[in-house]
């Protein structure tokens, strides 16, 4: 297992998640990635930031539903990830405008 594979980081998750905890935050991911969010994109790990598809969502929760490969996910996710600069909103751009409000 890769270190920047790692489904704790896939999911932005620490290895002490909950079962429960794991599963809402896959489905979330899911979700996002399915609407395009930009936020669902990319994810943290110790070596830099790495891009996320549902594909990489369903096999971390793959990997995690079994309890021997949590464990070795569990040993390899002790490093803290990198956090991930926020990309800069494009020169002229009105949040508000963007989400149809007027001024």
């Amino acid at each position: 297992m890769r270190l920047a594979d790692n489904p704790f980081y896939v999911l932005g998750l620490r290895p002490g998640a909950t079962r429960a905890e794991i599963e809402t935050e896959g489905q979330k991911l899911l979700g996002m990635l399915a609407l395009g969010l930009a936020a669902a994109r990319t994810y943290a790990t110790p070596v830099g930031p790495r891009p996320r598809t549902g594909d990489d969502v369903r096999r971390a929760l793959a990997a995690l539903r079994d309890p021997d490969r949590r464990v070795q996910a569990e040993l390899w996710a002790q490093l803290e990830p990198e956090p991930i600069a926020p990309a800069p909103a494009p020169a002229g751009f009105d949040a508000l405008a963007a989400l149809g409000w007027r001024r």
